[in-house]
């Protein structure tokens, strides 16, 4: 018998703006409920939680919570500035833990209690935030993006320790990984209604996708003309992630070529560079580098050849050495010893998790245009607001100040503004912090598109998963495994080492990463054969149509002139969109039956 919930809202509402937020929902935790709580960044996910911890006020409805049932809350971005250090802040406040509960939980995560706040980094005030929640011993723990600034090693330590948790919690997470090992249950917030669904997240796509598919065949049979505008991100979601199951199959060949290339040990073949054709590939070349910060060895004899192309991911443990590597890389550290050779050609834009370009007084038109209606998008000029819609905005954000909008979407129109630049170089610093999974989505498909090299350096398992070719893989000793794939792939090495019987050298065999699960076969069909060779050219046709049409609107007197003209062109590049949108997925389908 299914027991009762620990705590309740009913016909809850609540008006942000002169707009309902939420209106009518109901939601029900129980005891030992694993929920993920999903939605786009603005959605409302964490005001939902301030109004479980009766921190706002609701318009409508009633909240019921068990006698006795203790709530603590992991904030996102917690205030530290009242207190003098780490341990203050962790017994601070009218319900404070015990201190040697507090004490006990950080030696585990292996933080210093007595470090100044002031001068903690963000790995460790995470921690410190970790500890203070976790030892308050809740019956609800709410924790909003609860992995962001973890390592690895801190990830695995809590999740394990919710694995054993005995209580309910409720999670907001850009991490695919974490919620699908820990959640047993979706809450899905969504254009103002909430849905749950006792499914874990790794159930949550395939409902998604059926609950917009059945919500598209209501509007069809109501002739509603599908709702066009309302639906624009839903269908655009659904096709961008079929789209990138495309981009996924193109991925495991990059990574076969590039552990081809990649010696048992663990260097890339510097042999090559006698290949006058792999050299004009060639952006970074690191020969036998070494570093150390005093007595302390940070990298040691590391040798790789990054080609353009390559998508580079590093991880590792908080003071492994990743920051210190990107920078020997990029040519901003200098080594010990060995060499690092840049191409001279290379260009590259920097995506730190600092937003210190987000000045809250600013708008979004300001923030990616300079406060004008056009920007140049590597090289080709596009409209503020149609370029703002491919980042997955509402156009009519446009002139919205940048203090008003959520961690996520500073995020987003962050990148929105970085990805515009011309460059063939792409450092992403923990790109995934703050992003929903919607937006993680089109973060993939952008990087997956980018023609130069990317490094990224990030925590994100399953990202790290769906981007990169080679994985750089640090332990704190100056190894730096190199390994061809994704972290899967470098935590199966570090697995396969660890077994006994086992070779322990630190090095990579360089197996080529496992295939994709074949599909399954099918016949085409004489249209099929027929629309499968076709559709390239008409996706270039339309390629070239939209292109044309932006630079017959780039004349700032168009629309002064002839506001008609401006209006039919601007209609013909959002035909042209859907259709090369369209065009595209029936190809992947084909595409896919045929190689079946």
């Amino acid at each position: 018998m299914a027991q009762p919930p620990i705590l309740s809202w009913e016909q809850l509402g609540l008006q942000q703006g002169g707009r309902w937020l939420f209106q009518g929902l109901d939601l029900h935790i129980g005891p030992r409920d694993r929920l993920a709580l999903i939605g786009r960044n603005g959605a409302g996910k964490t005001t939902l939680f301030r109004m479980i911890m009766d921190q706002v006020e609701a318009d409508k409805g009633i909240r019921k919570v068990k006698p006795g049932t203790k709530i603590v809350v992991l904030e996102q971005e917690p205030d530290f500035a009242p207190y003098e250090t780490l341990m203050d802040f962790a017994l601070g406040g009218s319900d404070a833990p015990a201190e040697h509960e507090v004490e006990a939980i950080a030696d585990q995560l292996g933080i210093d209690m007595t470090t100044p706040s002031a001068g903690a980094s963000g790995g460790e005030r995470r921690r410190a935030a970790i500890a203070r929640a976790l030892a308050m011993d809740p019956d609800l723990l709410l924790m909003d993006e609860p992995t962001n600034h973890l390592d690895l090693a801190a990830i695995d330590w809590l999740e394990d320790w919710l694995t054993r948790y005995k209580g309910a919690f409720v999670v907001i997470s850009h991490d695919r990984t974490f919620l699908k090992r820990l959640t047993n249950a979706t809450i899905w917030l969504d254009r103002g209604t909430i849905r749950r669904k006792d499914v874990g997240f790794g159930g949550y796509e395939a409902w998604e996708e059926q609950v917009y598919a059945e919500e598209a065949r209501n509007a069809h049979r109501m002739d509603a003309k599908l709702k066009i505008e309302a639906h624009w991100l839903e269908r655009g979601v659904t096709a961008r992630r079929k789209r990138n199951q495309g981009r996924l199959e193109a991925l495991y060949k990059m990574r076969a070529v590039r552990a081809s290339m990649i010696t048992p040990g663990a260097t890339a073949k510097l042999g090559l560079s006698a290949d006058d054709s792999n050299k004009s590939k060639s952006v970074i070349v690191a020969d036998k580098v070494s570093k150390s910060f005093g007595d302390r060895p940070i990298i040691k004899d590391f040798t790789l050849r990054i080609q353009r192309g390559d998508r580079i991911g590093v991880v590792g443990s908080n003071g492994a050495g990743k920051t210190t590597l990107l920078k020997l890389l990029t040519g901003e550290l200098e080594p010990d010893s060995g060499t690092v050779t840049i191409a001279k050609t290379l260009t590259g834009v920097m995506i730190d998790q600092q937003r210190s370009l987000m000045k809250p007084e600013k708008t979004v038109r300001d923030i990616v245009a300079e406060g004008g209606d056009w920007i140049d998008v590597r090289g080709v000029r596009k409209h503020v607001q149609g370029y703002l819609k491919e980042f997955l905005f509402d156009p009519g954000l446009v002139d919205t100040k940048v203090g008003t909008l959520s961690g996520g979407e500073r995020s987003r129109l962050l990148l929105a503004r970085e990805f515009a630049r011309k460059s063939n170089l792409l450092v992403l610093d923990e790109p995934t912090n703050d992003l929903d999974l919607e937006t993680l989505d089109l973060l993939q498909e952008v990087i997956a598109d980018y023609e130069g090299t990317v490094l990224i350096v990030s925590h994100d398992r399953d990202f790290l998963d769906r981007t990169v070719t080679i994985t750089l893989g640090l332990d704190g000793s100056g190894t730096v495994d190199i390994v061809a794939g994704g972290y899967a792939d470098w935590e199966a090495q570090r697995t396969k080492r660890s077994e006994p019987g086992k070779a322990k050298s630190g090095k990579s065999d360089a197996s080529a990463p496992p295939a994709p699960p074949a599909p399954k076969s099918a016949k085409l069909s004489y249209r099929d054969q027929r629309d499968l060779e076709q559709l390239p050219a008409r996706i270039e046709a339309l390629e070239a149509a939209i292109l044309k049409g932006e630079e017959i609107l780039s004349d700032p007197a168009l629309y002064t002139a002839d506001p008609q003209k401006f209006a039919n062109i601007s209609q013909g590049i959002e035909n042209a969109r859907a259709e090369k949108e369209a065009a595209e997925e029936r190809w992947l389908e084909l595409a896919e039956m045929a190689e079946g």
